[in-house]
């Protein structure tokens, strides 16, 4: 079985990155979408609830090869655990390739894992989760830009954020 791992912090998922996994669905035998914790990164939302988040949209999609968990530890290691051979990481053209071609590298030494590029759907390539955040935190509306069940959890910590 071809297993692919589709790895980032997801806080909060977005429409583009729904896109990559749903392709990636069509591409893997099985496909384990995994939220990462960054150290670097202050999160809205805690690993928990973007699991949940995914989850929630995946399972309404109707996706029956794809799996959600969450890791603090090296990407490599979830994939040795869990039989994968590929990362899968989906690239805008807002210099993504260069800040993953160094993530790529070090993965594919660390753990003889290989990284596969997906370009972004156009329609979706200016989408990402700091985006997202931005325009919710300044009163606009995230429609499109992030799954319809996502946009009221946006909305509901982002209350809790001010309080």
């Amino acid at each position: 079985m071809t297993i692919a791992v589709c790895p980032g912090s997801f806080d909060p998922v977005t429409s583009g990155h729904i896109d990559v996994v749903e392709r990636c669905a069509h591409l893997f035998e099985q496909v384990h979408v995994v939220v990462a914790v960054n150290a670097n990164k202050r999160p809205m939302f805690t690993p928990r609830q973007r699991v949940e988040m995914i989850r929630t949209v995946l399972r309404d999609d109707g996706y029956e090869n794809i799996l959600v968990d969450s890791t603090d530890g090296l990407i490599t290691d979830y994939c040795a655990k869990v039989g994968a051979k590929v990362i899968v990481k989906g690239l805008r053209q807002n210099g993504d390739y260069e800040a993953e071609l160094g993530m790529a590298l070090v993965n594919k030494q660390l753990g003889g894992v290989e990284t596969m590029f997906l370009p972004a759907n156009p329609l979706k390539e200016h989408i990402s989760s700091t985006i997202v955040k931005d325009v919710a935190r300044h009163g606009g509306d995230v429609t499109g830009l992030v799954p319809a069940s996502v946009a009221p959890l946006l909305t509901e910590a982002l209350k809790n954020e001010k309080r």
